[in-house]
């Protein structure tokens, strides 16, 4: 498809993804929302209905395919539907983590943040008439576009109104320079919600076992996007291991340390009592540093190719 590229790198690229810990592909959306219905049953004695959660999580899928009406098909190749299904299956490991830490949400509540997961990058998508360059050109303000997005899908859906402001507090929290003390949330629940999708946010991308391979695809968005402070490709990978020192400091300070409670759902849920998704972060940081300490005459760099 024209417009559409990969990269030749030193990294492998993995094929049908599963996130850690599942037997289930982050390839395939449906196994990824039932992986996410069952995690949160879970947490409630009685059943959950879903109804709502389906059909944004449906509505979604249109979107990103450019089958919703209005809209353009995804073209970010970083913020693209796999990390959506990335952030939003951490998001669910999260509320769990929550629940056996004494945290009691509402069934309604956390039917909205899992929605706000959905809808977090909605604001890379182009509308149809919006047919300069991509959706990266909106990386600055894609929160408030994601915000501005949710409010019309909510009222053109017929959703209740005090569920956009709650959405919309949630979802700024994934805002990576976001002072979560200046949100004035309605409930503590809604701010812890807001933290956990501000820590799936990080921790859904950077555990990609793909991560390294994508990060060429971030540093364009950031380029079409005039994010500062990145001379080239090389440049972007150098000071990715410094990005991740930010992130710990943002994850335990900023996010209250909302992370730890994934080592409490591995270990309830899977027997085992790590964090795996930290585990993977740090091995891909390895791996970077491993491919950055290369000679640089000794690595044929990395290069794109256009797909006809």
């Amino acid at each position: 498809m024209r417009g559409e590229f990969k990269m030749i790198s030193l990294f492998n690229a993995s094929a049908n993804r599963a996130p850690l810990g599942e037997r289930i592909s982050i390839d395939n959306p449906q196994e990824v929302a039932a992986e996410v219905k069952n995690i949160i049953l879970l947490i409630f004695s009685q059943k959950i209905d879903f109804t709502r959660f389906d059909r944004v999580f449906a509505d979604i899928l249109k979107l990103f395919d450019g089958k919703y009406p209005g809209y353009r098909r995804c073209n970010t190749h970083y913020h693209d539907l796999n990390h959506t299904m990335d952030c939003l299956l951490v998001m669910a490991k999260l509320i769990h983590g929550a629940s056996l830490n004494g945290i009691v949400f509402e069934k309604r509540d956390v039917t909205l943040g899992l929605i706000s997961a959905l809808m977090h990058d909605t604001g890379y998508i182009q509308a149809v008439d919006d047919k300069t360059g991509t959706g990266a050109q909106y990386t600055v303000c894609h929160i408030e576009r994601s915000i501005t997005f949710m409010k019309k899908y909510f009222h053109d859906h017929g959703l209740p109104a005090e569920y956009a402001p709650i959405c919309s507090d949630i979802l700024r929290c994934t805002g990576i320079g976001v002072k979560i003390a200046e949100i004035k949330f309605k409930t503590r629940e809604h701010e812890i919600l807001g933290k956990i999708l501000g820590s799936a946010d990080l921790i859904g991308q950077m555990a990609d076992e793909n991560y390294l391979e994508k990060l060429p695809f971030l540093y364009h968005e950031f380029k079409e996007g005039g994010v500062p402070g990145y001379k080239n490709e090389f440049d972007f990978l150098m000071k990715t291991p410094a990005f991740w020192e930010m992130v710990k400091e943002r994850l335990m300070v900023e996010l209250d340390h909302v992370d730890l409670y994934l080592r409490d759902y591995f270990r309830v849920l899977k027997g085992v009592n790590q964090d795996l998704y930290r585990q993977a972060i740090e091995r891909n940081m390895e791996r970077l540093k491993s491919y950055l300490a290369t000679p640089r005459l000794n690595f044929p760099g990395i290069r794109q190719v256009n797909i006809e």
